[in-house]
């Protein structure tokens, strides 16, 4: 007798207390529907500081499937984004939020191109009406400047939800990085992908926890894990900057050999020494951000720490 297929959820859980009902109420029907796929749910605590992990453990002793990793302190989305791929078992696996943004009912398409031969799937939003006008703009040039300065293309409208096959996991598990921008690593990978669309509805609890400060530093942490581009313009800036202190080096000489020795206004010597000093701190903070990483890498600690696992993956 040939034995289902196992897919993997992986859910990040981070002060989700009021969305754990609501979100296994949801995937627990959706999850009904696929007679085909044996299922296990991988949910991490990110060191919540409300109620999740109780209710999550409440969740786990009704259903075998669900199998909860309790992570020592909040290590950060893309920390318990590892922590989860790393504890799956699936044949493949598919990471999610927990505040059903990423509709469960897009899990049936993703496996059926999955079961048709596609490596990875990816869910791509068509519509982000529930985001602010600022957000969408800033994500959109957020991709567009990655994605001419980068060697590794992100798809735009493209998270973290996603079906991903064995190969690929294990593929990713492989990346020694310690800063993870999880976005760039998935697309680094590559494998054979096919895309679904979908609009994505509000949150069903709950508020975002990226403020616009760390959506800033997420961004930064984007730019600079895949791509040294931001150095290289700083050697184009300096070259043309040097070019043009050569030509007026020039100019004066020959001005004050035509017409003589003259006294210089003190305001453009400020403007040129404060435009000049400017630049030069710009451009140490961005060798700051790699040397930064540099630093951070070479402790080699490890991403997370499990504190303790509870429950055990479903056996077929």
């Amino acid at each position: 007798m040939q034995t289902k297929p196992v897919v993997s959820l992986v859910v990040p859980f981070y002060n989700e207390g009021a969305a754990v009902d609501v979100f296994f109420e949801t995937i627990g029907a959706t999850l009904a529907t696929i007679d085909t796929i044996t299922f296990e749910i991988v949910c991490i605590d990110d060191g919540s500081g409300d109620d999740t992990l109780v209710r999550l453990l409440t969740m786990s002793r009704s259903d075998p499937r669900i199998k909860v990793l309790e992570l020592s302190r909040n290590f950060g989305k893309e920390a318990a984004l590892t922590a989860g791929l790393d504890a799956a078992t699936g044949d493949a696996v598919i990471p999610m939020d927990a505040d059903l943004q990423d509709p469960p009912g897009l899990i049936v398409h993703m496996i059926e191109k999955w079961r048709l031969g596609a490596d990875v799937v990816l869910a791509r939003r068509t519509d982000r009406h529930t985001d602010s006008m600022a957000k969408r703009g800033t994500a959109n040039l957020f991709y567009k400047l990655h994605n001419r300065v980068s060697h590794v293309e992100i798809p735009s409208n493209v998270g973290d939800f996603r079906l991903m096959n064995r190969a690929s996991v294990d593929a990713l598990k492989r990346l020694p990085e310690r800063q993870r921008f999880m976005k760039g690593m998935f697309a680094w990978i590559g494998f054979r992908t096919e895309v679904v669309e979908y609009e994505r509805p509000a949150r069903a609890t709950g508020s975002s926890k990226f403020t616009g400060w760390k959506l800033w530093n997420f961004a930064l942490e984007g730019f600079t894990s895949f791509s040294s581009a931001p150095l290289r313009i700083w050697s184009y800036i300096g070259s043309f900057g040097t070019l043009l202190t050569l030509a007026y080096l020039v100019f004066i000489v020959i001005r004050t050999l035509i017409y003589g020795i003259d006294v210089p206004g003190y305001a453009s010597l400020l403007v040129s020494v404060l435009f000049f000093g400017s630049l030069q701190l710009l451009s140490i903070g961005i060798l700051g951000e790699y040397i930064g990483r540099i630093y951070m890498e070479s402790k080699q600690r490890p991403v997370y720490v499990v504190r303790q696992v509870y429950g055990d993956s479903h056996e077929p």
